[in-house]
């Protein structure tokens, strides 16, 4: 049996994420898809930078295409949010993007997306579960299904390098002289941004643009552990900023000018203000459980909605397309917009960040310095351990069982149980304990006014889950 997670099912490479369990999603889909009803479906199919992630784009489409469904698949690997692009425009009824998103080189994925261009929600992928092997899989050879015109391959970069071009203020962007070093962490955001911001005054220099599936070891997830080469560049370097993109390029990291890690909580906290102050635009703000409080801040000072959500783009996505959303974001960096696809996009996010230094004229450090002296200093942290799967049901049994009283000296004021378990603190700290929803980990996130703070909170719940016996 194959689990669709936090956002979509993933699995290592040759163990379950094989050809023949790829053939048999792919048929659950298609029956999932006729299932609607409706007629003359048509799904686009894209795929990352991973070890074969095209041969098994190919594999859904020959699935999908002998059971009469039309597809069209990239020619190259793109972005998933182009892949959500692409649906938008051409009214496609669903897609599949085979990634692992941030998940290490061993691992394979496969995304879904609605005919509405966002993730499936936990209906439709509970349904496609259910129908997993149930029907015979049906699968037509590739080259032939070409030949027909059943699989039709197309390329969407031109296109999406235009949509982001017209989402953001060029005009802005293009009087300033910024010098921006892209780490594309070998991932599908490759050179977009030379390509998006060809014409204007900025200089953009890409690192880890080329292909390499290994990954050279790392995972590629923007954050701190990950950018030792771009948080060297950035502490004595001629560079205004760092921006990240991972590995489909739907999530953000950002690194300040001298070095400074901005964790996607801080970037979603300006981008926030950018929206507010220099857009002119308003709606709610949603965030996930683990974000940082500093959004919830921000937003109450300007009178704006919040809602909170379990982690998760997917929940951020379903409010996206029943309210005014301004913007929604998670801890991990994935951020999505107003008046855009209600799908999270790095390579937007990191745009948007140089359209904010444009409007202001300023460095980012600047800027975020003038946020502090306004909201105060917000830190973060999270630490993911691997975890005994016999051990994951005993932590949490506990943690309900025997609230704790006090954590580090601090009081317990509060407890959450949206997604893992939170516990608010008095002087406004927090911190989760929480099961990965794509990797076999447990993952301890922390908040607190101070970096020695939050390390201590952090410390104290890898102590504490550890003791667990």
């Amino acid at each position: 049996m194959i689990q669709f997670g936090t956002d979509g099912w993933r699995a290592i490479i040759a163990e379950d994420f094989t050809f023949e369990n790829v053939r048999k999603v792919a048929q659950a889909y298609a029956d999932s898809l006729k299932d609607t009803k409706k007629r003359n479906l048509k799904v686009v199919v894209g795929f990352d930078t991973r070890f074969l992630s095209p041969e098994f784009a190919k594999t859904v489409a020959s699935v999908l295409a002998a059971n009469n469904i039309g597809v069209w698949i990239f020619k190259s690997a793109l972005p998933s949010p182009c892949l959500c692009f692409a649906i938008k425009k051409y009214k496609f009824s669903g897609g599949i993007m085979i990634t692992a998103s941030h998940n290490p080189a061993n691992f394979n994925g496969i995304k879904i997306r609605t005919d509405e261009a966002s993730p499936a929600a936990l209906t439709e992928t509970k349904k496609i579960e259910k129908l997993f092997g149930k029907s015979k899989v049906r699968e037509m050879d590739y080259d032939t299904a070409l030949k027909r015109g059943k699989i039709i391959e197309t390329d969407y970069r031109k296109e999406y390098v235009k949509y982001l071009r017209n989402y953001i203020n060029f005009d802005v962007i293009k009087k300033s002289k910024f010098k921006i070093l892209h780490d594309a962490m070998y991932g599908t955001g490759d050179h977009l941004l030379c390509d998006i911001l060809a014409g204007s005054n900025c200089q953009v220099d890409t690192i880890r643009g080329e292909l390499n599936p290994s990954f050279c070891g790392i995972s590629p997830e923007p954050i701190a552990k990950n950018l030792k080469d771009s948080l060297s560049i950035m502490k004595s370097s001629k560079y205004d900023i760092c921006l990240v993109t991972d590995g489909d390029a739907d999530r953000i990291g950002a690194i300040a000018k001298g070095g400074r890690f901005l964790n996607p909580g801080w970037i979603m906290a300006l981008l926030l203000i950018h929206f507010i102050k220099n857009r002119e635009e308003t709606g709610a703000v949603v965030k996930t459980i683990s974000n940082s409080s500093l959004i919830g801040v921000i937003a109450r000072k300007f009178k704006l909605q919040v809602y909170e959500t379990p982690v998760g783009f997917k929940h951020i996505a379903e409010l996206m397309k029943k309210i005014d959303v301004l913007i929604g974001g998670e801890e991990s960096g994935g951020i999505g917009f107003k008046n855009y696809i209600p799908e999270r996009d790095g390579v937007l996010s990191g745009l948007l960040l140089v359209e904010l230094m444009a409007h202001e004229n300023k460095g980012i450090n600047q800027i975020i310095h003038e946020v502090e002296d306004e909201f105060g200093k917000f830190y973060y942290e999270r630490v993911d351990i691997h975890y005994p799967d016999k051990l994951k049901p005993k932590l949490f049994k506990k943690l309900k069982s025997h609230p704790f009283k006090k954590v580090c000296n601090f009081e317990v004021v509060d407890i959450k149980k949206t997604d893992g378990i939170k516990i608010i603190l008095a002087n406004d700290s927090w911190l989760i304990f929480r099961l990965s929803g794509t990797e076999p980990i447990l993952r301890i996130y922390s908040e607190s006014s101070s970096i020695d703070k939050v390390k201590k909170l952090v410390s104290f719940g890898k102590k504490f889950a550890l003791s667990i016996k």
